[in-house]
């Protein structure tokens, strides 16, 4: 206790309140970044509710996740905190009527989370529902007297008592708790009643029409099912099944028309889509559905209702979205925002049309926007950082660039805040996960890949979407299918080439880092791409593909929409993609950070990759992190305060600096009085 207090003494006197800096964007202000969340419009469209994402202050407070607050934005404008502080809103709807803002979270006596409602004229948040297992997810009937939930089943009572003598053993994926649909009465004098449902409950939509609930379901409560295997099923409010909706592969979004006579969902073109995209509208008794955009070489991941018969949709094509309009026919479609450097992110329809959404850009976090009614001009409603507009920001530009066999390849590149023509700047590569994930034209700078501070210290950034990324079509996505660590990462070197032969950067000084599949990339780029990167920093990576799929909680997944081999199959694919098997290469620097609890990518993979590169009889400079507690990416703001600095350090060091031994293993969390300054 007396070392945490004294710890937080040093923060409080030294990591001072951040403020704008002339000079570019500090770590500091990183950690400390708010933005909204979700996003929720009342159904009259008069109001919006929103959530913020508060980053924890470690001069005042524990460690610990950032906070999410619920906030309120009024007919004329006017935003304000409805539930603030110390404490975690999500899942946030409206009462059909709108007389209320609803949510779920913990809060007073609470051991789990329950569902709230606050009233937008005043009052305390009130308890609506509860599970003894906790609230997942809900839904309300259109005339508010009912309201669905989704929780675990509880464990049996000889259970709990086995469990309370010490018999807590785990029996692996065996001993998982099936996700139960529950309908309770909302006058508060009835205990919910438990919907007989085959499988594992995800969430569960009212139709607007009350008769009906769209329900997804999994056969097992394992990440690999909710990944792979929710489908649709159509049940009467006391469990009677209607009809199925057999969607192929992975599901999104879901939504119903306003009249109840559609049902709009997202879904994978097939069981091998890398990610779900397609468009598909169905009828309300579920059965056969159609893609509303077929030719789309983008990806669809937001769904909406404006009216009976038009869809309102966010598309992610190459590095921009688009918002659009399109018929239950599949006709008529239309674009209503549009706008390069503007990305959106989530959408919300109020029962009038009004159109609502969360959006970030080059220059800021997500932020609320709305379509104004008069001109349907794009109105920015929020500012979470309004220290930002005095932040120095650098050039962030979209670049297209050929691949070794002629595929175009999009990226982003960041450039140094105070670029010189003619200098050649070190530069860092920024890999994506996945690898079905993207970069777009927004804002990209995170406690793992901060860019802008990474420009501002006098680096590119480039952030590429190599083949296999989303936002150019299932085709595209595909095209890394069976060939990991093959095309998709030289698509990475070529784009390193494509800078050095513009005269930008300096190919000795060339840095590789990124997250899960970002991070096989970096552990790739420091043993067989060794001799192109003076530096690579690992995360949550992939080091053995064989041990991997053996450790991981996805291996359908990985699998059926990336493999599309086993191992026993195929010993030599999984082995040459390996970055273990060209141990044997490596001289780059690599500093490997990794949660201990991360059940996505086994932090075995981090351990065997330093075993292996420390059992070279040349080895490169290697250091290995593991963060206790975390996961498959770091959530506390000590930890991510921690990676942040390590990541810097370790790049400056090999990149700009003396390079040679490693720098010392602790890291000086302290600031420089040069480093801040008052807000």
């Amino acid at each position: 206790m007396k070392f945490k207090l004294g710890f937080l003494l040093v923060l409080a006197v030294l990591w001072l309140p951040l403020n704008a800096q002339a000079d570019g964007m500090t770590l500091e202000q990183i950690a400390k970044l708010n933005q909204v969340a979700e996003i929720a419009v009342s159904p009259d469209g008069r109001r919006i509710a929103y959530t913020r994402i508060v980053p924890r202050d470690l001069r005042s407070e524990e460690d610990g996740a950032a906070w999410t607050e619920l906030h309120l934005i009024s007919p004329t404008g006017e935003s304000r905190s409805f539930i603030s502080g110390q404490v975690n809103i999500r899942a946030i709807g409206w009462k059909p009527d709108g007389s209320a803002i609803t949510f779920i979270a913990r809060r007073g006596e609470d051991r789990d989370p329950a569902l709230y409602a606050i009233p937008v004229a005043g009052g305390e948040a009130t308890r609506i529902s509860r599970l003894n297992t906790g609230v997942a997810a809900y839904s309300f009937s259109p005339d508010s007297e009912r309201v669905a939930l989704v929780g675990s089943e509880p464990a049996d009572s000889e259970l709990e008592a086995e469990r309370d003598m010490g018999f807590n053993q785990i029996v692996f994926e065996e001993d998982w708790q099936p996700r139960r649909l529950w309908i309770q009465s909302t006058d508060g004098r009835s205990e919910p009643e438990m919907i007989e449902i085959e499988g594992s409950v995800q969430s569960a939509l009212w139709s607007p029409a009350g008769d009906r609930l769209a329900v997804a379901v999994t056969p097992r409560q394992l990440v690999d099912d909710t990944l792979m295997f929710q489908r649709l099923r159509m049940i009467r409010p006391d469990g009677e099944e209607i009809g199925r909706i057999d969607n192929p592969g992975k599901l999104g979004q879901m939504a119903w028309s306003p009249n109840g006579r559609h049902f709009a969902f997202i879904s994978g073109q097939s069981i091998n889509d890398p990610r779900e995209g397609r468009l598909m509208v169905a009828g309300r008794d579920g059965g056969d559905f159609r893609d509303l955009l077929p030719g789309l070489e983008g990806h669809v991941w937001h769904v909406d209702w404006r009216d009976d018969d038009q869809i309102v949709f966010v598309s992610y094509e190459g590095v921009e979205s688009r918002v659009g309009q399109i018929g239950a026919s599949g006709r008529d479609q239309v674009n209503l925002v549009e706008q390069a450097g503007l990305i959106v992110e989530a959408i919300s329809v109020a029962g009038d049309g009004r159109l609502v959404f969360a959006a970030s850009k080059p220059e800021h976090p997500r932020e609320v926007y709305a379509l104004s009614r008069r001109n349907l001009e794009i109105e920015r409603v929020t500012d979470s950082n309004p220290w930002l507009a005095d932040v120095s920001m650098a050039r962030q530009q979209v670049v297209t660039y050929p691949a070794a066999d002629g595929l175009d390849i999009e990226g982003l590149l960041i450039w140094p805040l105070d670029y010189q023509e003619g200098e050649r700047y070190p530069l860092v590569l920024a890999v994506h996960g996945g690898p079905e994930a993207h970069y777009s034209n927004g804002w990209l700078t995170t406690y793992n890949l901060p860019g802008q501070h990474m420009a501002a210290e006098g680096y590119f950034v480039f952030y590429q979407n190599y083949r296999g990324s989303t936002g150019r079509g299932v085709e595209f996505t595909k095209k890394g299918q069976r060939r990991p660590a093959m095309e998709e990462f030289s698509d990475l070197v070529d784009g390193v080439d494509y800078l050095i032969e513009r005269g930008l950067v300096d190919g000795g000084r060339v840095g590789i880092t990124g997250g899960s599949y970002g991070g096989y990339a970096s552990a790739w780029g420091a043993t067989y791409y060794s001799e192109r990167f003076a530096a690579a920093v690992m995360n949550v990576g992939i080091s053995d593909k064989i041990s991997m799929l053996g450790t991981s909680d996805i291996p359908q997944e990985l699998y059926l929409v990336h493999y599309r081999v086993w191992p026993w199959e195929d010993w030599e694919l999984y082995t040459q993609a390996s970055p273990i098997f060209f141990a044997h290469r490596a001289q780059t620097p690599i500093l490997i950070m990794h949660g201990d609890a991360d059940p996505r990518v086994d932090p075995t993979q981090s351990k065997i990759f330093y075993r292996y590169l420390t059992l070279q009889e040349n080895p490169p400079p290697v250091r290995l992190i593991l963060y206790r507690g975390e996961g498959h990416g770091n959530i506390r703001a000590a930890t991510r305060w921690d990676y942040s600095l390590r990541l810097m350090r370790w790049m400056d060091h090999y990149l700009k600096g003396e390079g040679g031994d490693m720098p010392p293993m602790r890291v000086d969390y302290r600031l420089d009085d040069d480093d801040t300054a008052d807000e």
